[in-house]
């Protein structure tokens, strides 16, 4: 068995058993697989980790600034002119290290304009989607050292 196939076997089950958890709890699924692949598009590991959780954090944050100020605002391109301001600190706020991977916190941003704000459900969504992830990995890489066959 490849490290490919391993990581490709835990990941369909890891996956499947989040789809019924977050039934079940009421969490949102699909915020969920924007945590995990978060998690991979950010190196995986540690430090991918980290900084999974952090950016989709501050995304989240941004957006709900966005969705509260254009509401404070209330006038027809308030979120015209929010999105344009949220957008500059999505990109400007990797110059902080552990902030660096821009893509994430447009993960964190988008997802909350995609859950109306529901940023209760949203963030234990996305938190444990990091954790699926970083699961997703670690499982794919005991599979392989216990049953792997090395590869050329």
């Amino acid at each position: 068995m490849s490290s490919l196939f391993s990581l490709s076997l835990t990941t369909a089950i890891l996956c499947g058993a989040w789809m019924i958890g977050a039934d079940m709890t009421g969490l949102i699924a699909w915020a969920g697989f924007a945590g995990c692949t978060t998690f991979f598009a950010a190196g995986g590991k540690k430090e991918g980790f980290k900084s999974a959780i952090c950016t989709n954090l501050s995304g989240v944050f941004w957006a709900m600034l966005s969705i509260k100020m254009s509401a404070i605002l209330g006038f027809p391109q308030a979120g015209v002119i929010m999105t344009i301001i949220i957008t500059f600190f999505l990109c400007i706020q990797s110059k902080i290290t552990i902030l660096k991977f821009i893509p994430g916190a447009f993960v964190g941003s988008f997802s909350t304009f995609a859950a109306n704000g529901d940023w209760m459900k949203l963030l234990p969504s996305l938190f444990l989607g990091v954790v699926l992830g970083f699961l997703c990995e670690w499982t794919g890489i005991l599979l392989y050292d216990k049953y792997g066959k090395k590869e050329d």
